[in-house]
């Protein structure tokens, strides 16, 4: 399935149906009293979470959606019937904005949220609702109120406890790959992840979390270079970040830095985040140069795991110390 994570749609309530202008006419009553229906409602447009959808691809195919109509009101004070709302369903994650706004609208996580987007029309006044002692015979009615149209984007972010950074063929996949049942594609080229992937790890008995790992970031990413920047919003609502720099690079502390700085000039909040440095790969370099890399520091209280997600060399030290940080409140 194809993976859509920012959508445009234009969403239009249903208008309000008019009121009536109608008078009884009975068998020997001439001239009977006023009995025009109200008009019924408009159905509104509503956004609901759904936790069985994971991508916006719905909505590639169809930009426009509209609810129903309320029904003209009718005489003997019938009103017409409201217009059914119109319900679209939207993955857990979804953040509705209205087009031209930063600011969003309604941020649907779980599983049942909702949010009236589009208010359907009021229904008009049928012409019983006038008369007066003075005025027994209103010959007029109020038309329904048009309902909301509005120009809307959808912006799913995923929902993950921690997030894998890294560049390009640091092994991301590959961990993501040997610690839960997510099957990304994984070759020796840059650029092999171009969607993100997300793999459930069971880190013990009641115990899991999510992961999500997004493609590699280069320098310069956060000006819109490489794949990365399209999708690191979704691990700005990941509690933990493992930055994964490879074992065979010359400089990893250049590396990790660089990554930070990336992080930190898309959103501030990213660099804030609790991390963990994974050394990938370590199973291509000899024995006596692994002991280098235990006196890295990469900021006050952050743990350096030497990891090969191949060998299988590291992992549960990995998820022991990422458990503890997603553990903690």
């Amino acid at each position: 399935m194809q993976f859509i994570d920012e959508v445009r749609l234009t969403v239009k309530a249903g208008d309000g149906g008019n009121g009536v202008v109608s008078f009884r006419h009975e068998k020997f009553v001439p001239k009977g009293g006023p009995d025009g229906g109200d008009g019924g409602r408009g159905g509104s447009v509503i956004l609901r979470a759904d936790r069985h959808l994971n991508t916006l691809l719905d909505f590639t195919f169809r930009h426009r959606f509209e609810a129903q109509d309320g029904a003209h009101g009718q005489s003997k004070n019938c009103s017409g019937k409201s217009g059914k709302d119109l319900v679209l369903r939207v993955p857990c994650g979804t953040i509705v904005r209205l087009e031209g706004r930063k600011k969003a609208t309604a941020d649907l996580v779980n599983e049942g949220d909702e949010v009236i987007i589009a208010q359907g029309g009021k229904g008009g006044l049928g012409n019983s609702n006038f008369a007066t002692s003075t005025n027994q015979a209103p010959r007029h009615a109020t038309p329904g109120t048009a309902g909301e149209e509005k120009d809307i984007i959808l912006e799913l972010r995923l929902l993950a406890e921690v997030g894998l950074v890294g560049f390009p063929n640091a092994g991301k996949s590959t961990l993501i790959s040997s610690i839960s049942a997510a099957r990304p594609k994984i070759a020796d080229y840059p650029f092999t992840t171009l969607v993100p992937n997300l793999g459930m790890v069971r880190y013990q008995e009641g115990k899991s979390f999510v992961v999500a790992d997004i493609p590699g970031l280069i320098e310069g990413a956060h000006e819109g270079k490489g794949l990365g920047i399209q999708f690191l919003r979704h691990i700005e609502r990941t509690r933990v970040l493992v930055v994964l720099v490879e074992a065979t690079s010359p400089d990893p502390q250049a590396d990790v830095a660089t990554l930070m700085n990336e992080l930190t000039s898309y959103s501030p909040a990213l660099g804030r985040k609790r991390k963990i440095v994974a050394v990938t790969k370590m199973d291509l370099i000899a024995p006596d140069e692994q002991k280098r890399f235990a006196k890295l520091k990469f900021g006050r209280g952050v743990k350096v795991i030497p990891i090969s997600a191949v060998a299988r060399l590291g992992l549960t030290d990995l998820l022991d110390e990422v458990w503890k940080l997603v553990a903690r409140r």
